[in-house]
């Protein structure tokens, strides 16, 4: 009879609430680290409600959150997440940026949505550290702690184990990148499939800042069939010529378009959806490095190698190590192509 591997311990987040949290950003941890999703292959987690007392949380809309823990678990927490904050000035209660301080000191991961920022940056820990928040909210922050350096286009950001993200719908991308980060590529795949989303979103969040846009990029995303042709063939040593002669554009006007419409350029977009690709067949499959480096469109081993290096901090071996689910995998090794094909194109979920 075979014997079952131990299952690794659950994952334990912390969520904390005071009055002023907003109810999305609630939700949003919630929906990543609160629902069971094992049966599909994810990790177990532990989301504790946390607040200073067993009171409940009062939060816009005649909503309340009512906390499990009080602030002494976080001492146990993998990870503590701040939701943002309704009126982003709301002042933290004194036991809150305490806890927070603490946990940083014995390097706890500490995540803040966007508002949440402000909760940070009372606590002192985001003096001299980069952050960001709500574009919007840019100059609010800048003005009230101005020892932040606050980073204005990105959509989330990381300074000595503090995340921090930009507006809104920025929170979903920095959890799923907290999933990515701790466990993996397919793991957060999982939990973005459930949520009908895409696993990661490239660009900035300046592409959300109010202004003036073309009828045609307001109309519709017309480099949406260049993109799906470009996740179909990534396999190939596709350019961006080859993918503006595909839109029937010249390669200046191809990039100028597309860079309105995703908010980066297609040569990053491209190595994204690549290095996607190249981590879930490290993780599903048994397949050798250079047939990887092929399926992903980099020619060579070498070359995926450099840019797992220089994008993701480790190596491909390390990668497979770290996260491999192969054993659960076919015997061939071999996946469905659309089902590691990595990016935000709705096409690949």
């Amino acid at each position: 009879m075979a014997v079952q591997a131990p299952q690794p311990p659950a994952y334990r987040v912390a969520l904390v609430a005071f009055p002023g949290i907003r109810a999305f950003d609630v939700s949003v941890i919630t929906e990543v680290w609160g629902t069971d999703r094992t049966d599909r292959g994810a990790p177990s987690f532990d989301l504790r409600r946390v607040a200073v007392d067993s009171t409940p949380v009062p939060m816009r809309g005649g909503l309340a959150l009512h906390p499990d823990r009080t602030l002494t678990w976080l001492s146990r927490a993998d990870l503590i997440v701040i939701p943002g904050l309704d009126d982003h000035l709301t002042p933290a209660p004194t036991p809150v940026l305490d806890a927070l301080r603490r946990a940083h000191a014995r390097g706890t991961t500490l995540a803040a949505l966007c508002g949440g920022a402000f909760t940070l940056a009372q606590a002192g820990l985001l003096d001299g550290r980069r952050a960001i928040t709500h574009w919007n909210l840019i100059d609010l922050l800048r003005t009230h702690h101005p020892r932040v350096n606050v980073v204005p286009d990105a959509l989330f950001i990381e300074d000595d184990n503090i995340w921090t993200a930009a507006g809104t719908a920025a929170g979903i991308d920095l959890c799923l990148h907290l999933v990515r980060r701790a466990h993996g590529a397919e793991a957060a795949a999982t939990i973005a499939r459930s949520m009908v989303t895409a696993p990661f979103r490239t660009g900035t969040q300046a592409q959300f800042i109010e202004h003036p846009t073309p009828r045609a990029d307001r109309d519709a995303d017309t480099l949406a069939a260049v993109r799906e042709h470009a996740l179909r063939h990534l396999h190939e040593p596709l350019t961006v010529a080859d993918l503006a002669a595909y839109a029937g554009m010249s390669p200046r006007s191809f990039a100028r378009h597309f860079t309105a419409a995703t908010g980066t350029t297609p040569l990053r977009w491209l190595l994204d959806q690549r290095i996607a690709t190249a981590q879930k067949l490290l993780e599903r499959t048994d397949l050798p490095m250079p047939e990887i480096a092929r399926r992903a469109g980099f020619g060579s081993e070498v070359t995926m190698r450099q840019h797992f290096a220089s994008r993701l901090a480790t190596s491909p071996r390390a990668y497979r190590a770290a996260f491999s689910t192969s054993a659960s995998a076919s015997a061939t090794g071999a996946p469905d192509t659309a089902s590691v094909t990595g990016g935000s194109s709705p096409i690949a979920r």
